[in-house]
C-alpha cells in the first residue's frame, strides 16, 4: 500500500543513519550526528549495532578515520530505500528531481573543471592558477545560478522526503566561501566543497532510485 505524498515524509533514525553512512562515503560519529540531526549518543549507540550486524565497519587511515559501509551494509540499506519509497508514495518526486537533476549535474561538472582548468593556446589541460579574475568569476556567476536550481530542486524533494533537505544550503555556505577567496571550496577534496555536496546528493538520488552509478541514461 502506496501512501499519499502530498505530506512530508520524515525517515527513522536507523534509515538516517546507515543511508548518511553511505552517502558521505567515510564519517565519525559527529559528522553523521550533524548530518541527519540525529542525538550523537543515539548515532553512536546504532553505528554501533550495525557494526555488530556487519553492514559498517571503522575504517582509518592518513590521520582520518570513520566509519564505512560494507557490501551487506549497502545492500541493506538499498532494502529499507526501496521499502520507504514504496510507503512513502514519493517514487514520482524523486524520479522527476532525478530528471531535472541531470543536465544540472552536467554544468556542474563543466563549472569544476574551469575551476580546475584554464585551457592555453599550447596547452589544453594547462592548470587554472587563479591569474585570471574573469575567467574565475565566470565558474563563480555558474555555480550561483546552479545553487538557484538546486534550490529550487532540493525543496520539492524535501517536501516529499524530508531527509534531502539541506543540500542546498551546504553548496551555498561552501560557494560563500569561495567567494570569500577560499579556493578550495568548490572542488576540494576533504572539506564540504560545491564538488563534495553535489556529488553526496548525486549518490543520493541515484541509490534511492536504486539505479547503479554509471547506469544512468546517458552516462558513459
Amino acid at each position: 500500500m502506496s501512501h499519499a505524498s502530498s505530506a512530508q515524509w520524515c525517515s527513522p533514525p536507523g534509515l538516517l543513519v546507515l543511508h548518511a553512512v553511505r552517502v558521505t562515503g567515510l564519517a565519525d560519529d559527529v559528522a553523521v550526528a550533524h548530518r541527519t540531526g540525529v542525538d550523537q549518543h543515539q548515532v553512536s549507540e546504532l553505528l554501533q549495532d550495525n557494526e555488530a550486524y556487519g553492514w559498517v565497519t571503522h575504517v582509518g587511515f592518513a590521520g582520518t578515520s570513520g566509519w564505512t559501509l560494507t557490501e551487506r551494509g549497502r545492500a541493506e540499506d538499498a532494502r529499507r530505500l526501496a521499502e520507504e519509497l514504496d510507503k512513502s508514495g514519493a517514487r514520482a518526486t524523486v524520479e522527476e528531481a532525478h530528471r531535472g537533476f541531470r543536465p544540472l549535474n552536467a554544468r556542474l561538472v563543466r563549472a569544476c573543471t574551469d575551476w580546475q582548468l584554464r585551457p592555453e593556446a599550447d596547452d589544453r589541460l594547462a592548470v587554472n592558477d587563479h591569474s585570471d579574475p574573469e575567467w574565475d568569476a565566470r565558474v563563480l556567476d555558474e555555480l550561483s545560478a546552479l545553487a538557484g536550481d538546486l534550490r529550487q530542486l532540493v525543496g520539492g524533494l524535501a517536501n516529499a522526503l524530508a531527509r534531502f533537505g539541506g543540500y542546498d544550503e551546504r553548496f551555498s555556505a561552501a560557494l560563500a566561501r569561495a567567494r570569500e577567496g577560499q579556493q578550495q571550496w568548490v572542488a576540494g577534496v576533504g572539506v564540504a566543497s560545491c564538488h563534495a555536496v553535489w556529488m553526496e546528493l548525486h549518490e543520493d538520488l541515484l541509490s534511492t532510485l536504486g539505479i547503479a552509478r554509471g547506469a544512468e541514461p546517458g552516462s558513459q
